[in-house]
């Protein structure tokens, strides 16, 4: 079979015959054509070659359904099959599968409606908070587990990137896009490059650099059974897929934002640095949020150039609002550190998730003194803790770990919400330092709302069991034992609507 023309399988493929009787659905892309037919879906790979992979030939074909089976498996086990051979039977003609020499290959995955796909769900507005930890909860999973590949990633695969991005863009000037942001963001993605090459290199050299997926957006995650199921990860190249894990999430964060759900991507973000306390990506995110934007303005000016009058406007608006995402993202609000106290139940991590998106892009680095004590003790944010973990010393260490973080967001250029109690004086004084030394603007909020009211709210928390706080009635009691001394922090009350409660917060921060 002649390697380049695939046109005897694809009509194999399109053949209600193959399947039963039933039409497939087609669907194209520039590497695969996949055919959805009642719970199965097959997945061709397209005799091509391009800068970054080779299909070229029946065994190149082989090897890379077969890699991409394995290497999807580790995050969806259930949704890939297997690899299925395209045959010559006995009688001259192809079947899929059964007795004879092989002329192609095709992955098989089990079928999931369109719907379940988190673009799908997010567009209808089926996003919520739980949802969106249960996806960072995975993606965390995946990436812990990932291979570690030293060899791979750091600044020399990021120095690839922002060429490559700069390359596969010049053709697409001026026609698509426009020559003086090109020139710009290649311009300004150096100069971060410059800043952070160091960094990358670190990161790297602790493990951070894994086999990720590479290709981690909402349309390449799908519900199953609940579950978010990360599906469809890079198995041709490596340069692209073995990756720092922060690299890899900034494209699931950036789509989140392009899609305009900038609050979702800030809880994700967040939910990630409460699991992780990997505050050190902070310091990154700007210019991989940025190199992700720039990829998918090239894609999009790609189709544009090749589509259709009408396809061919809406493309091109696509891929100029990438690429003005991509330069914002390189111009960050500026750093400031904003500290959120109050007795428990007060509210503030609410209002720490309503405020973090408002400040920084996605979401300022929310720093909980709940997640921290959690990961100093060694268990999961909704485990509780016993008496241990709130000894004198465990408290001093959360604090001084929380205060740390800060810092590390801060000196990175970042912006940084402290949530913790701040009861004692000497907390607040802390906190506040921590701001002088770092030479940025500081704000102190003092949320408070009636005791029945904490009550009735920690009561809630506590029955759902999802949350990192471990506090309680008793300990609500305990605290209002405190004598907090004088609090110059603003004071705002958050017994009533939330929406009042976070416009004053607005209102003091000026966003």
């Amino acid at each position: 079979m002649d390697d380049q023309s695939q046109a005897a399988v694809l009509d194999l493929l399109s053949s209600p015959d193959t399947h039963g009787g039933q039409a497939p659905q087609r669907i194209d892309t520039h590497i695969s054509a996949v055919f959805l037919v009642g719970e199965r879906a097959y997945k061709l790979k397209k005799a091509v070659r391009l800068p970054f992979l080779d299909f070229s030939t029946l065994e190149s074909r082989r090897v890379a359904c077969e890699a991409e089976v394995a290497i999807n498996r580790r995050a969806a086990p259930d949704l890939y099959l297997g690899v299925t051979p395209v045959v010559r039977t006995a009688s001259g003609g192809l079947a899929l599968g059964g007795e004879g020499e092989a002329v192609d290959y095709v992955v098989t995955m089990r079928r999931f409606a369109d719907e379940a796909r988190l673009d799908q769900v997010l567009a209808i507005g089926a996003v919520d908070r739980p949802l969106i930890n249960r996806l960072t909860d995975e993606v965390v999973r995946f990436h812990r587990e990932a291979p570690v590949r030293n060899d791979c990633g750091g600044a020399a695969t990021i120095a690839w990137v922002i060429a490559n991005n700069a390359e596969t863009m010049a053709p697409f000037v001026p026609d698509l896009l426009p020559a003086a942001p090109v020139a710009a963001l290649a311009e300004q993605s150096q100069a971060w490059f410059e800043r952070l090459a160091s960094l990358l290199d670190q990161r790297r050299d602790a493990g951070l650099v894994r086999q990720c997926h590479g290709d981690l957006h909402l349309g390449n995650i799908c519900l199953l059974d609940g579950k978010p199921v990360l599906f469809d990860a890079i198995e041709f190249s490596e340069t692209l897929s073995c990756i720092d894990i922060a690299y890899d999430f900034a494209f699931l964060l950036m789509d989140m934002d392009a899609r305009g759900a900038r609050p979702f991507a800030s809880m994700a973000m967040n939910h990630a640095l409460d699991l992780s306390g990997d505050y050190q990506s902070v310091a990154l995110m700007p210019l991989f949020l940025s190199l992700r934007a720039g990829v998918r303005a090239m894609v999009a000016a790609a189709t544009a150039s090749i589509a259709e009058e009408g396809e061919r406007i809406r493309k091109e608006a696509e891929a100029r609002s990438y690429l003005d995402a991509a330069l914002t993202y390189l111009h960050p609000p500026p750093p400031r550190l904003v500290a959120i106290g109050g007795l428990s139940g007060s509210g503030k991590s609410r209002m720490s998730r309503m405020l973090a998106p408002l400040l920084g892009v996605p979401g300022a680095a929310v720093v909980r003194s709940d997640a921290v004590r959690k990961r100093l003790m060694g268990v999961g944010l909704s485990e509780r803790l016993g008496t241990d973990g709130y000894a004198r010393d465990v408290t001093r260490r959360t604090y001084d770990t929380l205060y740390g973080a800060c810092a590390e967001v801060l000196v990175a250029g970042g912006v940084a919400i402290a949530d913790a109690v701040f009861a004692d004086p000497a907390e607040r004084d802390a906190i506040e330092r921590v701001a002088r030394q770092a030479e940025v603007p500081f704000t102190g909020l003092w949320l408070e709302v009636a005791p029945d009211q904490a009550a009735e709210r920690l009561a809630r928390r506590a029955a759902a069991g999802t949350d990192a706080s471990d506090a309680t009635i008793m300990v609500l009691e305990r605290q209002r034992a405190y004598d907090p001394g004088q609090i110059a922090w603003t004071r705002i009350d958050t017994g009533g609507a939330s929406e009042a409660a976070l416009g004053e917060a607005k209102a003091v921060l000026g966003v």
